[in-house]
């Protein structure tokens, strides 16, 4: 059974980038953390000009709830993957593996070790989940996968002498991207909702550019153990600065749903990223730790709010 993590790259591709990600957002409410992965034109050893341009890379950043976010990253050769390249799953095989020394994710597990800048970063972490979601899939061009859509952690983060611990630690998700080259406008969020007795609800919504001027929009919303998928919807405000995203979903079966999702305003952490022609970086502004509140309409049914100050992210690319 494909579990949407199967490797698409192969290390002699000069011009990709494929990434595993998580976000953590911690249950006592006092940050979220956000791990990466990434593997970026390995047939050509990534940007060798470029600082960040590594072909593999570990990104680890701490969104603090009073503060500004920090991220840290350590790059790796290609022949960390070991001789072959052992240390990666084959491509399209399941289960999957990446490591790279002492950083490692799987299926539903993820480590990682790294000391930069005179910080010490430390992870071990166990997720599970009961939904997974594609919202884009566009072949060799790219796509976007959520292996865990309501992902719950347990283990533990260290940060120097903080250790957050718990079983469970916080909720989240993991995902997978890829793509031949990023997209030059887009925007993302992931929020999920903790419901009673534990079950989660999800809203997942992803608009890019596409050639010829037009624009790829699709939501996934997980509630109530149904999944609701919106292929068309309105977005009512979008600001790239404030990091701000008000959008309306509706589907042919009555659903409707209303999401505001917040940036923080000062705490809003833009970061650079390498474009994969090596041309130079680009900037994305996310907000892993944003406020969000949605309301969902379901036919025969009341309506329901929900709202967060610790499940959300939104990122934002482009004006």
């Amino acid at each position: 059974m494909k579990t949407l993590n199967e490797v698409f790259t192969k290390l002699s591709m000069q011009r990709r980038y494929e990434v595993w990600f998580l976000r953590v957002g911690l249950g006592d409410g006092s940050g979220a953390w956000w791990f990466r992965y990434l593997l970026m034109n390995p047939g050509r050893g990534g940007c060798a000009a470029d600082a960040q341009g590594q072909p593999m890379q570990v990104w680890a950043t701490w969104f603090p709830r009073e503060g500004k976010p920090e991220t840290w990253i350590q790059g790796f050769p290609v022949e960390s993957l070991g001789s072959d390249g052992a240390g990666l799953s084959k491509r399209g095989a399941s289960p999957f593996f990446l490591e790279i020394g002492e950083n490692q994710i799987g299926e539903d597990a993820s480590r990682g070790r790294m000391e930069v800048g005179g910080q010490r970063i430390f992870w071990d972490l166990r997720y599970r989940s009961t939904f997974r979601a594609e919202l884009s899939s566009k072949g060799w061009i790219g796509f976007s996968r959520t292996p865990h859509s309501d992902a719950v952690f347990s283990g533990e983060i260290a940060l120097n002498d903080r250790v957050f611990r718990g079983e469970p630690l916080g909720c989240g998700m993991q995902g997978h991207n890829c793509g031949y080259r990023h997209r030059h406008f887009w925007t993302w969020t992931h929020i999920y909702f903790q419901g009673a007795r534990g079950q989660g609800s999800t809203l997942e919504a992803l608009v890019y550019e596409m050639p010829f001027g037009m624009m790829f929009r699709r939501a996934v919303l997980w509630h109530g153990g149904e999944k609701h998928t919106f292929r068309k919807f309105s977005e009512s405000e979008r600001d790239s600065r404030q990091l701000s995203w008000k959008l309306e979903c509706t589907d042919a079966r009555g659903a409707r749903v209303e999401v505001r999702v917040s940036g923080r305003g000062r705490f809003v952490h833009r970061l650079p990223y390498v474009k994969t022609d090596c041309s130079g970086p680009f900037e994305v502004a996310n907000d892993s730790l944003a406020l969000a509140r949605m309301v969902i309409r379901l036919r025969g049914r009341a309506a329901e709010e929900l709202t967060t100050d610790s499940g959300a992210v939104l990122e934002m690319v482009g004006s």
